[in-house]
């Protein structure tokens, strides 16, 4: 299968409600590899890569996220593979 990355920025009430921390489960869950991130416009923002079809997963949890978060919309585009190994929660 094919390997991609893609970013990811989710908007809406998504600052602690435990989105980061999740995402992470999520990424684990599917065996995707990246990061995550709080960004200073409330937002949330993420690099995700490995197989095409999880990632495409990681994205659709995207979409809704953890309960608590209120997704109003969602940015991806795609992102040059770095061959990462781990996902990491960044501050």
């Amino acid at each position: 299968m094919a390997h991609v990355a893609r970013r990811v920025v989710v908007h809406g009430v998504v600052q602690g409600v435990g989105y980061r921390w999740s995402a992470a489960r999520e990424a684990a869950r599917l065996g995707v590899a990246g990061w995550v991130r709080n960004r200073s416009d409330g937002a949330v923002e993420a690099v995700v890569e490995g197989d095409a079809e999880a990632v495409h997963e990681f994205v659709g949890w995207a979409r809704q996220g953890p309960r608590g978060a209120s997704v109003t919309s969602v940015d991806v585009t795609d992102e040059a593979p770095g061959h990462r190994v781990s996902f990491e929660i960044e501050p």
